[in-house]
């Protein structure tokens, strides 16, 4: 049915919350209360600990809380016991240790909170902490995944074929180690969070991809019901993964402001966040290929090790690209998780993906050389026609004209194989390509739907926005759905009283609510038309509903546009003067039918100085296979900052922990360094046209992961092919090159 004369899905507005945010308007976490939304706030300020393992021997806190303004020091010695009582409802299982904060003397990771100090003003708040005086009995911690905290969690495990015999028969065989450093979040807006209790009922302010898992996790470590947890998270100022989660200050928070009976904000500093807001964790990826002299592969045994925390077992979904990427009859996989006394790692932008894709895109290149295959043709001879892991057919698989179309726009027939081959002054030159594939997450969505007397439609779901434009997308599928405008169509989120999203992460949102969104605007257009039509007064009384089509806001006859009325005139004839729905959408088992997945492929070209080894990335090129692209504007932004992110892992991200205490050694980015505007010369992303109805019933497939996804290989093996240096630990030095 046709609805509007232009849809808007598939053209490029501009952010519909834009001007709130270069204005100052839209209120994040820690401005709540500055715009007005919680009155009264108060400052809390967390004291860590300053061991990595051992115990509190004792807290003195009574310089802390002699200070003017100061209304409460919360350690362990005084804080209320938690009640702690298992949730149950529509987040997921709640991890409810990382969120008892102040219950004992146990400290399990160096920069774990071991009291608050909470003061009428900020400043008052922070010299209290600096007084608070803690004395430990301090153990070793375990940091290094060679020397772990205990044995290793129970492994996960796959298998296909005969592994070992096919190596036997193998005409090449690789085996090598790669090595993904620890990479921490850096979002602009710092986690933070306001807590505010009235009686039994808490409300909290807080920085969320997720807002319903953060009041479950509160309903659980407070003993309240879910229903009496209120989460508030309009805007998100970046989150990369680390808001998909409650954090121990979110805890903190409300625990506090419990206990001096006033709303309380809690903001992390920047060196806060390198220990209490997840990473992506330090793993170790063990790669053995075998391929016959054609470079068909024959077979593949991966073995990783990845750190997790000891009071919880964080794990990537890191398997599934050795299973699906290329046609191999037999793989083997050992993926094991370390505990060691570190804080819990989290999901971070390309989970799993982006850490696996490294060594074996990596691996790729290498056997591209060792059998003198260019490395392109030794992709396209292994790209299956099925899923190798399931045997399932693929919902769209376009990766053959994904590489075929970077390869033609960076010129990759031009290069030379040989490495060292280019130079440019003292500059030595090269260019590396790499597979992305990121698979295509649904999950159940609600939204609800009003047209006001005005004309003007609402429409909200309690999903998230960190960036990728939820607003201006939701916005655009609603005003196609219902026949509007987008200056006509108001989108609200980030509240836990709104209808049930997923994760705002995962390339999840815009299949998912996107596909709520669509479903509950098409029932309040097609409730409006049936609305006119049973109306004796409205001009369309006694026409077919099919009959109907609803333009800029007027419903009228499809062959007669003459006949017809707007939404405000039929809305002002009803008693309530407003229609109101609520919708959804609850995937199927096409997942189970199809392998559905988001690909790329990834162009670098980088130049590296032979005298002093640091290499510069000149040219970045995504070409991607991601269904239906609802806003092109939105999409590139989206690529741009994947891209961007990439070199920080090829190049420059590394946490780096000192062994003796656990103490991370560079927490601030002066030492933390990321992409600037002089890293990044020329970044650009081609989307194919693409429509997979498969996945969702928008046809979409998700691209915030998969944008991601190859980076830091296609960077490598451009380095590789510049210098004839084979680095295969990320992220790759100056000291690796010399």
């Amino acid at each position: 049915m046709s609805r509007q004369a232009r849809p808007v899905a598939g053209t490029p507005p501009a952010r519909v919350d834009g001007r709130l945010k270069v204005t100052g308007q839209a209120a994040y976490a820690a401005e709540q209360d500055a715009h007005g939304a919680v009155r009264g706030a108060v400052h809390g300020v967390i004291v860590t600990s300053t061991v990595g393992k051992g115990r509190i021997t004792g807290i003195d806190t009574e310089q802390a809380a002699a200070q003017p303004g100061v209304l409460a020091v919360i350690s362990h010695l005084n804080a209320p016991k938690l009640p702690y009582r298992p949730y149950r409802g529509d987040s997921d299982p709640p991890r409810g240790e990382r969120l008892r904060v102040f219950q004992d003397d146990r400290v399990r990771f160096f920069g774990q909170p071991v009291a608050v100090a909470v003061a009428e003003t900020l400043e008052a708040a922070q010299h209290a902490a600096s007084l608070v005086k803690v004395t430990y009995a301090g153990q070793r911690p375990a940091t290094d995944l060679d020397a772990p905290a205990g044995p290793p969690n129970q492994s996960e495990n796959y298998q296909r074929g005969d592994v070992d015999q096919a190596l036997q028969r193998a005409h090449t065989r690789l085996e090598r180690t790669y090595r993904l450093t620890r990479e921490n979040h850096h979002p602009m807006e710092m986690h933070a969070t306001i807590a505010r209790w009235d009686g039994d009922r808490l409300t909290v302010w807080d920085k969320s991809q997720f807002v319903r898992t953060v009041r479950g996790d509160l309903a659980t470590v407070f003993g309240i019901p879910a229903e009496s947890v209120h989460v508030i998270s309009p805007f998100v100022g970046g989150a990369f993964g680390s808001g998909l989660r409650a954090w121990p200050h979110v805890a903190v928070a409300a625990l506090a402001a419990r206990q001096v009976r006033r709303p309380v904000k809690v903001m992390l500093t920047r060196k806060q966040m390198f220990t209490s807001t997840g990473f992506r964790p330090v793993t170790e990826y063990k790669l053995t290929l075998g391929a016959e002299r054609d470079g068909k592969l024959v077979a593949a045994v991966h073995d990783i090790r990845a750190e997790t925390s000891t009071y919880e077992d964080y794990r990537e979904t890191v398997l599934t690209q050795g299973q699906m990427t290329y046609t191999t009859p037999n793989v083997r996989q050992t993926y094991r998780s370390i505990p060691l006394d570190v804080s819990t790692p989290t999901w971070m932008r390309g989970p799993g993906a982006a850490t696996a894709a490294y060594p074996i895109e990596c691996a790729m290149d290498e056997m591209a050389y060792e059998l003198g295959i260019d490395p392109i043709e030794l992709r396209l001879r292994n790209e299956p026609e099925r899923d190798p892991g399931t045997g399932v057919p693929f919902s769209t698989r376009r990766l053959r004209e994904c590489l075929r179309i970077g390869a033609r726009t960076v010129g990759w027939d031009d290069r030379d194989p040989k490495p060292r081959s280019a130079r440019d002054g003292h500059w030595l030159v090269g260019t590396g390509v790499a597979v992305a594939t990121y698979h295509t997450q649904r999950a159940p969505a609600e939204a609800l739907a009003r047209l006001e007397a005005d004309g003007r439609a609402l429409v909200e779901c309690a999903t998230s926005d960190m960036g990728p434009g939820t607003y201006t997308s939701m916005t655009q599928i609603a005003a196609d759905a219902l026949g509007l405008s987008v200056r006509a169509v108001r989108f609200q989120l980030g509240d836990s009283t709104m209808p049930l999203a997923p994760p705002h992460g995962g390339s999840m949102t815009m299949a998912s609510v996107g596909s709520a969104v669509a479903d509950t605007c098409d029932k309040l257009r097609r409730q409006a038309i049936a609305l006119a039509v049973a109306d004796p007064s409205s001009p369309l009384h006694g026409a077919s509903p099919d009959d109907v089509v609803v333009r800029d806001g007027r419903l009228h006859l499809r062959d007669d546009p003459g006949r017809g009325e707007s939404y405000r005139d039929l809305l002002a004839r009803g008693k309530d003067g407003r229609l109101e729905t609520r919708g959804g959408y609850t995937p199927g088992d096409e997942a189970e039918r199809y392998s559905m997945h988001a690909y790329g492929a990834v162009f670098a070209q980088v130049a590296v100085d032979e005298r002093l080894g640091m290499v510069r990335v000149r040219r970045l090129l995504g070409v991607y296979d991601a269904g239906r692209i609802i806003n092109p504007r939105l999409a590139h932004s989206q690529a741009i900052g994947g891209l961007v992110g990439g070199i920080g892992m090829a190049l420059l991200e590394h946490t780096v922990t000192d062994p003796r205490d656990g103490r991370i050694v560079n927490p601030n980015l002066a030492d933390y360094l990321v992409p600037v505007n002089a890293d990044v010369p020329d970044v650009n992303a081609i989307y194919l046209d693409g429509d997979d109805r498969t996945a969702d019933p928008i046809g979409v497939k998700g691209l915030a992961e998969v944008v991601i996804v190859g980076v830091a290989p296609a960077i490598a093996n451009a380095v590789f092919h510049a210098t004839g240096r084979r680095v295969r630990d990320l992220p790759i030095t100056i000291e690796a090159l010399l």
